[in-house]
């Protein structure tokens, strides 16, 4: 790569492998803040829009778009897909104390409340284990008062209303802005990125999926610049991708937590296409797909595609 195409990246990372990612797909001409990657079973990819609250469709035939429901004033952060076939999306809310996790019908209708706005989360991101249970992340705390945590409910407390505090585990406590999570295929390794605090965590998981074992969690790796990690996914070898939210880009890590290859988006040496949030790889392809937008500039909002380490991840919502 160039020296003018490594532009902000740290001197630690210059020599990684690169790829220059490209255009896929544009979802607006407008600077939207694209989230939440997921793909149904039919191979339809599904997204939302953080700050106008739009819930889309992505048809994979044809690139037809369409929105689903708009949760206005809610700021869905993630969107996952419940073996039952419901999306699944965390909501920011007030950023602060009142977010929730919804589920709708796969054509948007029939919204209900999974985890409630009076039980004080701000979930911001959620991945399913095999039980249909899911591990979500409470998107709080700075630095000097990590507040933030990773928390477990499982499919035994779904199916009947809203779930209550009692049916929600701790799992990792005491994180300072916690954003991504990938749970491993075997369901022992869970990775979480820590945006505030700049670090991906491995955190090893007993039988339970909520207990960690003495001596089960390590920091494998810890990111440079202002803003840190944001959403993360695996591919079908275990490997991690981590999007850097800010400096258009994808770290691409081996299931031992290694830096294995990164991913640029296109201009990103020139302020372009920085807000990186979201790598998803497309079911049955090793081409991964990166959403983002253009702020400060005219490029609107895009999703770019790149080849991944391996192949994509179908993982509990198709079992």
């Amino acid at each position: 790569m160039s020296v003018k195409e490594l532009s902000g990246i740290p001197c630690s990372e210059r020599e990684v492998p690169a790829e220059v990612a490209a255009p896929w797909f544009q979802i607006s001409a407008e600077n939207k803040q694209l989230e939440g990657l997921c793909f149904d079973r039919a191979g339809d990819l599904h997204l939302v829009d953080v700050f106008e609250g739009n819930v889309y469709k992505l048809e994979m035939t044809g690139r037809k778009l369409t929105v689903l429901a708009t949760l206005t004033g809610e700021n869905p952060a993630a969107l996952k897909i419940h073996r039952d076939g419901r999306l699944f999306v965390c909501c920011l809310a007030n950023m602060r104390d009142n977010g929730s996790i919804v589920a709708m019908a796969p054509d948007g209708s029939e919204l209900e409340t999974i985890v409630g706005p009076e039980l004080g989360y701000v979930p911001d991101d959620m991945v399913f284990d095999s039980d249909g249970g899911f591990y979500f992340s409470d998107f709080t705390g700075p630095v000097f008062d990590p507040t933030g945590g990773i928390y477990h409910v499982s499919g035994d407390a779904l199916g009947a209303g809203p779930v209550d505090g009692s049916q929600i585990t701790a799992v990792v406590p005491n994180l300072a802005t916690p954003n991504g999570l990938a749970l491993s295929p075997d369901e022992h390794r869970l990775w979480v990125t820590e945006m505030a605090a700049n670090r991906l965590h491995f955190i090893q998981l007993g039988d339970d999926r909520v207990s960690i074992p003495p001596y089960g969690t390590s920091v494998p790796y810890t990111f440079s610049g202002l803003e840190g990690p944001d959403s993360c996914s695996i591919d079908a070898d275990g490997n991690l991708y981590v999007a850097m939210y800010e400096q258009g880009r994808v770290l691409c890590f081996t299931p031992e937590g290694v830096l294995a290859k990164q991913i640029l988006l296109p201009d990103r040496e020139q302020g372009r296409n920085r807000r990186s949030t979201h790598p998803m790889i497309i079911p049955g392809t090793s081409t991964l797909l990166i959403c983002t937008n253009d702020f400060g500039h005219d490029g609107g909002s895009w999703i770019f595609a790149a080849e991944a380490l391996g192949k994509g991840y179908d993982s509990y919502q198709f079992s």
